[in-house]
């Protein structure tokens, strides 16, 4: 009775976080739903007497490879735009193929566990026990697919460093070039911290200047810009105006940089 209630209940949530997975739009809440996923299938395992697999699903499963597609967000980005131009030529067609092959290893799948004669746990038992009975299946029988598992988790790690990897469009600069264009520049000085000559010291407020007006160096980029995508601004206008300016200031840059490396990325290929 407790196997059944645990089975339908685990049925459910599972199946809630697998539509979660696939219908998100953020590549964290996907993630989240997976994990969520791996979680359930080990109950489900540890219910059917199955210690082995239930703890390789939670040390595996759950704890290397949802670290792996959590560190690939890291270094990709959470807020990062999908490109829809179709870089590789082909890749559709391949994908098709690769889809329709996996459906057919599904109905194979689901075939063979409905018209095959179940072995039940006695067979595993005359096997000397659910680990070795399991060590010998994946190093006799599945070593092919246990190895091609292998391959493609070491295939995701190597295209996460290829989609965190950036081209250096100019040279790394030294330290000693970094202080020449500091003292070169028209602030020498470090710039002026969050709050002062204010009456706090919040880091999303910018620095006041001796006589009262608002310094333009001392807002926080990336604040300022969740702040203006939120519609937070501030009620000062001339606040809200310096805002804007390093706003669209950065913006500017940005395009800058892109253009840059594109043309790059032109002159490459």
């Amino acid at each position: 009775m407790g196997e059944t209630i645990t089975f339908w209940v685990l049925a459910v949530v599972s199946v809630s976080a697998a539509l979660g997975l696939v219908f998100s739009r953020k590549a964290v809440y996907s993630a989240l739903m997976l994990g969520v996923v791996m979680l359930s299938l080990a109950v489900l395992y540890a219910v059917q007497d199955a210690p082995f697999l239930a703890a390789v699903q939670i040390i595996v499963y759950t704890g290397a490879v949802m670290m792996l597609f959590l560190f690939v967000l890291m270094l990709v980005g959470v807020d990062s735009a999908d490109s829809l131009v179709e870089t590789i030529k082909g890749q559709r067609f391949w994908a098709t193929i690769a889809g329709l092959g996996f459906a057919a290893l599904l109905a194979l799948g689901a075939g063979n566990m409905v018209f095959a004669p179940a072995k039940g746990v006695g067979a595993v038992q005359e096997a000397g026990g659910n680990v070795p009975a399991l060590a010998q299946l994946i190093f006799t029988r599945h070593v092919f697919a246990f190895e091609i598992t292998s391959a493609l988790l070491i295939t995701a790690a190597l295209g996460a460093m290829v989609l965190a990897h950036r081209e250096r469009v100019r040279p790394k600069a030294t330290q000693r070039d970094l202080a020449r264009a500091r003292f070169t520049g028209p602030q020498p000085s470090p710039l002026p911290g969050p709050g002062t000559y204010a009456l706090h010291n919040a880091i999303d407020m910018p620095a006041l200047l001796p006589d009262g007006s608002v310094s333009p160096q001392s807002i926080n980029r990336v604040l300022a810009r969740h702040e203006q995508e939120d519609g937070v601004r501030p009620t000062d206008p001339v606040k809200a105006a310096l805002v804007k300016q390093v706003i669209d200031k950065d913006v500017a840059i940005e395009e800058d940089v892109a253009a840059t490396e594109a043309a790059h990325q032109e002159d490459a290929k």
